[in-house]
């Protein structure tokens, strides 16, 4: 089965669309930050196809649950490569990182500025940057 279903967000559903990757990417940016959990190996492939037809793509690993840490880092990341994407690619742990990252890319403050209940709940103001989703995982 194949579909998109297109609203403020895109979906690209179906066998094999990921090799879409790097024309959907080359409309959104040329220099990537590529989330992954922490098994970056089985992105390669990707990652070679993004870099063959001309970006840049610096590679962040989480391992685990992101941390606001390890978002921190990931923001600083994507700051110190002049990011204009953000790829999660993997499970639930690089893809949640992967927004968070986008989200705060282009938003002043800490991490804890934006959380709900143990931070201080402030709306984004800054739209992020744009982002890919690449799930593994069916769960």
């Amino acid at each position: 089965m194949n579909f998109e279903f297109a609203t403020a967000n895109r979906i690209v559903f179906g066998s094999g669309k990921v090799g879409r990757l790097p024309t959907l990417a080359a409309a959104l940016g040329g220099r990537i930050l590529f989330v992954t959990g922490s098994n970056a190996q089985r992105a390669q492939d990707h990652i070679e196809s993004l870099r063959q037809q001309g970006s840049s793509v610096e590679l962040f690993s989480v391992s685990g649950e992101p941390s606001i840490q390890s978002v921190q880092a990931g923001v600083q990341a994507a700051g110190d490569t002049s990011a204009e994407l953000i790829v999660g690619f993997g499970g639930g742990s690089p893809i949640d990182a992967a927004k968070a990252i986008a989200a705060l890319a282009t938003n002043p403050g800490e991490p804890l500025d934006y959380l709900e209940v143990i931070g201080g709940g402030q709306p984004l103001t800054a739209k992020p940057l744009p982002s890919i989703a690449i799930p593994t995982t069916a769960g």
